[in-house]
Formats: structure tokens, C-alpha cells, sequence
């Protein structure tokens, strides 16, 4: 099982429920809240800063 960051579930959550877009998500990596390969699981995109 993959180590997660603190608050990669609730990112998750909030995308698949479509309350944030992937630009909120991208806000996720910047804070540091989740990786930038957190960011690929999360929207099946490579993270381009």
C-alpha cells in the first residue's frame, strides 16, 4: 500500500465528487497539501507546473 500525504483522501474525495477541478487540485500541489504524483493519481494527468 502507497504512503499517502496528510490530506491526499480529502483532495480525492472533493475531485471525484466534482466539487474541485483539476486547477484546485494543481492549488493542492502548490500548498504542498499533496505530491505532484498525488496530483497524476488523482486526475490521470502529469502535473505541469
Amino acid at each position: 500500500m502507497t504512503e499517502h500525504s496528510a490530506k491526499f483522501d480529502d483532495v480525492k474525495k472533493y475531485y471525484d465528487l466534482r466539487i474541485w477541478k483539476k486547477s484546485t487540485v494543481k492549488l493542492a500541489v502548490k500548498k504542498k497539501w499533496i505530491t505532484a504524483d498525488e496530483y497524476e493519481e488523482i486526475t490521470g494527468e502529469a502535473y505541469a507546473a
